[in-house]
């Protein structure tokens, strides 16, 4: 295993890792804590949901990293993994070209769903890194009850702007026209 910070590319020969898995945050290997089953559902039935609304130049996808490109090359990353990805159809066939990451600049929708750990991580963290990294919509799924989607948008170089939490049904026509039942995001 590398020693000292980690570039994104050093990250990405790391490969996957036995326990839990692994982010990078400048330069850091982040070891965070492999979700339980409630949170897993709701990612699988917020992914079934998506995938019968994207576009067909948009493709959903599951916890797979992405890289921020906050940083040259060459220097400490930022590398994360949200539960489920909205991304450009292109960049599910260039991913594999380039060690297994996804670019910021053709993810559309980022969602984290919160685990009692790392509520602020999505929150803060994670809010503010994605919004640097660009990436437009970024939601948050919180699996207290009620379980609501806080959906946000890049609303300027300050960050996202936040809509109110929606508890039963989120309706929105951006990224795309779609309709999210929330309140069966838990079987």
């Amino acid at each position: 295993m590398a020693t000292g910070l980690l570039t994104v590319a050093q990250y990405a020969a790391l490969g996957e890792t036995e326990d839990g898995y692994t982010e990078l945050v400048n330069g850091r290997l982040i070891m965070r804590s492999s979700p339980l089953r409630r949170h897993n559902a709701a990612g699988r039935n917020l992914l079934l949901q998506l995938v019968g609304q994207v576009p067909d130049d948009l493709e959903v996808l599951y916890d797979l990293d992405v890289d921020l490109e906050l940083a040259p090359p060459d220097k400490p990353g930022f590398v994360l993994r949200p539960d489920v990805l909205v991304v450009q159809r292109s960049a599910g066939e260039r991913q594999e070209a380039v060690g297994g990451l996804i670019k910021a600049s053709e993810v559309v929708l980022a969602v984290e769903v919160l685990s009692p750990s790392s509520r602020h991580t999505d929150y803060c963290a994670k809010r503010d890194e994605y919004a640097w990294a660009g990436i437009p919509y970024y939601w948050i799924i919180d699996l207290d009850e009620p379980i609501s989607l806080a959906a946000m948008h890049l609303a300027s170089e300050f960050g996202y702007l936040e809509a109110p939490a929606e508890t039963r049904v989120y309706e929105a026509v951006e990224p795309f026209p779609l309709k999210i039942q929330v309140d069966r995001l838990i079987d």
